[in-house]
């Protein structure tokens, strides 16, 4: 897993920025309207999240779109799920225990 990646999606303005693009592309200016940021503190923002990988620009006339790259956001989920996996079967030990222990001994 990309260190990158999380250290982008740390700041919570561009976390916020992630989840605006989530919905639909958008352009800079609408980004900065929505979130009430100034529009060049959200260029910067969109160009950390740029360089991390995470968002594509395209130009359209004078406007900058911005969307959301699926490749980062799939190698997250790869890498998160060995850790549902490990919690999954962790929970179901837990369960069969807890079930053992009714079994035995009723729970109030």
């Amino acid at each position: 897993m990309n260190v990158q990646t999380f250290s982008a999606l740390a700041e919570p303005n561009r976390l916020a920025i992630v989840e605006l693009l989530l919905e639909e592309p958008l352009p800079v200016g609408k980004i900065a309207e929505k979130l009430k940021l100034n529009q060049p503190q959200t260029s910067k923002h969109l160009r950390v999240l740029s360089d991390a990988g995470l968002v594509d620009v395209h130009p359209i006339a004078n406007r900058r779109i911005y969307k959301l790259r699926p490749e980062p956001f799939q190698e997250l989920d790869r890498w998160l799920d060995s850790y549902r996996r490990m919690w999954e079967a962790r929970m179901d030990r837990l369960d069969d225990y807890l079930k053992a222990i009714q079994g035995k001994k009723p729970l109030n």
